[in-house]
């Protein structure tokens, strides 16, 4: 099936992400025009221009949305509002709250800014007020009330010696408040919609507003009344005062009058002059647009601006349109340098592009392609498309690629291989329903299939060279009415033969491709449980693969149309595949958010990649295999590397490394370098081979000493890791003298304030407790048992010993070399134990008369028997009967006392023999 060299792709690591930075709301540029900082969700992400990443974050703990934030002019101090109506003040490079206290304010904060001191701040609340602190002093300074709704707007005059302070809200006046008088000095009116922006000339003396309703007012402040009014025929959202010393002839700035630029819902730049209200110069659109006025003139218009902002270090304007796309342009002619991408919403294909698969192109949930530079984030925004894109595919040459969309049409785009410009080269219109699915041809770009929701599949005719700038117009070479359902998918073969195509009426077809331009159906492969959302041919084999809604993956055989293998491990719907390793393994990814990685030999699912938390629409690897693009419908477009053969020299490292390790380790305990080995075996983190090394320690000589000097020398997180492995050691009662001989030496040695201080040392200690008293106890009763044994010790002799009390206290207590023990009892127990029980069925007061008598009888009488059963009890026997043969009349009370004898001498020999016999007898303790 491959080659026998191949190897088996085990795992990939996430080598780059695109994510998004900016939902909407407030954007700032700092002063260094180094950083963009603006609003997403519950963050403030700061984002580094030279390379479009980002840098740093700052987020609420409560995770409240931030409603509005400000940066201070000297790049300081980063003041933050949220919904919880508490303000608070960051060091953003370090994202950590330096102080925050409460708004004040009884709804959240629309607004705020920082005078050019970086010392007074102005909050405009939703409750229709604005509070000015000073940030230094820590303290409210002003409460201007007199607003009539949201304060959407304020700010400082420039000449912070005027103490002014400007605000709008929703009676579409702009107020002017006195600092100093804390009162509002006049109100100035020329709006009749929302004022959006306000700029101030360079002297302070003339201001411009923008609004809403289309117009663009000259204001002087010394006289405090308009001086014109611009209408500029949109809704203006952002407007700049052009420096008067830089030539800007380029963009119509002929005189020294007061310019400004406006941005607005029609998405382009304009240059105004204000003396004369004419517009000298209108931005061109991108040359693959083609919309009428009216189009730009609609509120919902994508490429609408929202934000404008003027860097007069770089010269160079940044522009944020309603997509939240970050636009720079570099004056004095308004050529786009930057493009970064905010907010990419749901993507719903994504492709690799470009040599060496440098970029990538992205679909998303939007009119617009993407094309992204993988080194820099930087973005390319492609033009064409009136509807949502649905899907791309990419020709072998890869540089040409193809999109398809809800507008039921076909485009065909073009990368330049030396600036990485795309343009459309080619475009075609005849599905009369959404195109959801597209597939170029695999030899040469000589033809794209699209399949769409009219349930046709249209085989598109490309011609042989796109030159010039015009757009050329296909037409479908032929049109087949393919499935009873939506088409979700078609792919073309290796060898541009043969058609795939998936339906959401569960069946996939195969179709020939033949020279005549018509399409013959070959078979049906049938077998989903529900729609079919992908189909791909193997690249080597005669194979057909296929997922769907039914959450599997199956192999069907392109010469009987027969399954040959099902996939199943996803929780819902498996939305693409492909095959990678040479068509040995197939990737898969779903809606569960999930990649996985399947052996096609095992059936075996070998890795599941969790990047995700939304649907996996996009899937798609490199053309050297050894990368792959997953784009989500969380926003989220993520680069894989194939890091297999990483892991795997990681892994043969690891392993010479341990085995270089044990070798040393080995050699230090030989030459009995103590210290050396716990030091590496720790190292190793191995609880086995540290064990070992303590073990070998007690061993040697003055064991204990050397242990604690050992153990002593160890540093802070070598004695933390040894107090972990004692924990485990201490659940093995082999291996729980060893635990407690190193307890011993931390607990006694180390004060209880250092002890607290290493990491969950109380789940140690509770895990030590439990298992210490439990070998506690069992020793307790182990000391028991040898303390009756040696009681018994006492009380026998050995066999061939001379009889008397003074040989039995002076008994050699060596060990017995004998096979069978032999052992003396004494009758003295036996007898006195039968009298006892003969007498307490008589009389007990007898019993204690008659004891010293019969003890003295039995010591003189004493024989020698065997401690062997059998002698024992027939010796036993044999008295019992000259007994009862002398004393008939007390027959019945002998042979009891005969049977309690046989017994207890069974009893008294098996306890023998089952306790070991030492010549001194010790007792384990816990050292």
């Amino acid at each position: 099936m491959a080659n026998k060299n191949l190897q088996f792709k085990t795992n990939y690591a996430v080598s780059s992400k695109i994510e998004p930075f900016y939902k909407g709301g407030k954007v700032q540029i700092s002063k260094d025009e180094k950083y963009i900082f603006c609003t997403c969700g519950s963050r403030v992400n700061v984002v580094e221009i030279s390379t479009g990443k980002i840098v740093h974050c700052v987020e609420h703990d409560d995770q409240e949305d931030i409603t509005s934030f400000a940066l201070s002019c000297d790049d300081e101090l980063l003041v933050t509002a949220s919904r919880a109506l508490l303000l608070k003040q960051w060091d953003w490079r370090q994202a950590s709250c330096t102080r925050s206290w409460k708004a004040i304010h009884t709804i959240p904060v629309a607004s705020m800014t920082f005078d050019s001191t970086s010392t007074l701040l102005a909050t405009g609340g939703c409750d229709a007020t604005i509070k000015v602190w000073d940030v230094v002093k820590q303290y409210c300074t002003h409460n201007l009330k007199g607003s009539s709704g949201v304060v959407h707007l304020v700010q400082f005059h420039p000449d912070i010696s005027r103490l002014q302070l400007f605000s709008s809200s929703l009676d579409c006046g702009i107020r002017l408040w006195d600092l100093r008088s804390s009162q509002c000095v006049c109100v100035l009116q020329s709006h009749y919609s929302a004022v959006t922006s306000l700029s101030f000339s360079r002297n302070g003396d003339a201001m411009v507003s923008s609004g809403r309703d289309k117009i663009c007012t000259v204001w002087d402040l010394k006289s405090h009344q308009a001086k014109r009014t611009v209408p500029v025929y949109e809704a203006v959202e952002g407007v700049v005062l052009l420096p008067k010393k830089t030539d800007l002839s380029q963009i119509g700035v002929k005189s020294k009058n007061l310019h400004f630029i406006t941005a607005g819902s029609k998405g382009v730049l304009r240059v105004w002059e204000a003396s004369t209200a004419r517009c000298v110069y209108t931005q061109a659109l991108p040359s693959t647009l083609a919309l009428s006025s009216e189009e730009d003139e609609e509120e919902d218009n994508p490429r609408s601006l929202t934000h404008l902002f003027h860097l007069p270090a770089s010269s160079r304007l940044a522009a944020v349109t309603a997509e939240h796309n970050i636009l720079f342009y570099q004056l004095p002619d308004l050529s786009t340098q930057q493009q970064f991408v905010g907010y990419n919403d749901e993507v719903l294909d994504v492709k690799f592009l470009g040599k060496d698969d440098s970029h990538i192109v992205v679909a998303t949930n939007s009119c617009q392609l993407k094309v992204f530079q993988l080194l820099t984030n930087s973005c390319q925004i492609l033009y064409g498309h009136t509807d949502t894109v649905l899907t791309l595919d990419v020709f072998k040459k890869a540089s040409l690629f193809a999109s398809c969309a809800k507008d039921r049409s076909v485009r065909v785009w073009q990368m330049d291989s030396d600036g990485g410009q795309v343009r459309c080269v080619a475009q075609g219109s005849s599905h009369t329903n959404a195109v959801g699915s597209i597939s170029c041809s695999r030899l040469k770009a000589s033809f794209v299939v699209t399949g769409s929701q009219d349930c046709t599949v249209k085989v598109w005719d490309l011609p042989a060279e796109f030159s010039g700038a015009e757009i050329h117009q296909l037409s479908p070479r032929t049109t087949e009415k393919a499935h009873d359902k939506d088409v979700n998918s078609v792919a073309v073969s290796p060898n541009d033969k043969l058609l795939a195509s998936g339906s959401q009426d569960r069946t996939a077809k195969l179709w020939s491709l033949s020279g005549d331009g018509n399409l013959g159906l070959l078979g049906v492969f049938r077998g989903h449980r529900r729609g079919i959302w992908s189909v791909c041919f193997s690249p080597v084999d005669q194979v057909l693969a296929s997922c769907s809604a039914d959450g599997t993956t199956k192999l069907w055989s392109l010469q009987d149309f027969s399954c040959l293998k099902t996939f199943e491990g996803h929780d819902a719907s498996v939305l693409k595949v492909i095959f990678v390793s040479r068509g040995t393994q197939l990737l898969t990814s779903g809606s569960d958010g999930l990649v996985k990685l399947w052996t096609i030999k095992t059936n075996e699912c070998v890795k599941t990649l969790d990047a995700h938390q939304d649907k996996v629409w996009g899937l798609h690897g490199s053309r050297k295999d050894d990368k792959m693009v997953t784009g989500s419908a969380d926003s989220n477009i993520t680069v894989w590397a194939d890091v297999t053969e990483v892991e795997l020299a990681e892994e043969q490292a690891k392993q010479e490394d341990q085995i270089l390790k044990k070798q040393e380790l080995s050699n230090l305990l030989h030459e009995k370098k103590y210290l050396k080995a716990l030091g590496l075996a720790i190292s190793l983190d191995q609880p086995h081979t540290v064990l070992t090394v303590i073990k070998a320690i007690r061993q040697a000589e003055e064991g204990g000493d050397l242990l604690e000097k050992t153990l002593l020398k160890l540093r802070v997180d070598q004695k933390e890791s040894l107090l972990r492995y004692c924990v485990v050691w201490n659940t093995n009662a082999r291996n729980c003298l060893d635990a407690q001989a190193v307890l011993r030496v931390l607990l006694t040695h180390l004060p209880p304030e250092e002890l607290l201080q290493y990491q969950a040392v109380r789940t140690h200690l509770e895990g030590l407790i439990p298992y210490t008293e439990r070998h506690m106890e069992r020793i307790g009763r182990l000391l028991q048992a040898s303390m009756f044994l040696n009681y018994m010790w006492q009380k026998m002799r050995v066999a061939g010993a001379s009889s008397g009390m003074e040989q039995d206290e002076e008994m050699d207590t060596t060990p017995l070399t004998q096979t069978q023990p032999l052992f003396f009892i004494d009758k003295e127990n036996v007898k006195g134990s039968s009298d006892e029980r003969g007498d307490r069925d008589d009389d007990g007061d007898s019993e204690q008369e008659e004891e010293p008598c019969s003890r003295e009888e039995d010591e003189e009488e004493a024989d020698e028997v065997s401690a062997s059963k059998k002698a024992s009890t027939s010796d036993a026997r044999e008295k019992n009967r000259e007994s009862t043969k002398t004393n008939g009349h007390h027959q019945s009370e002998s042979e009891e006392s005969s049977e309690e004898e046989e017994l207890e001498d069974d009893h008294a020999v098996q306890v023998v023999k089952n306790v070991p016999v030492s010549s001194a007898p010790q007792c384990p303790t816990l050292s």
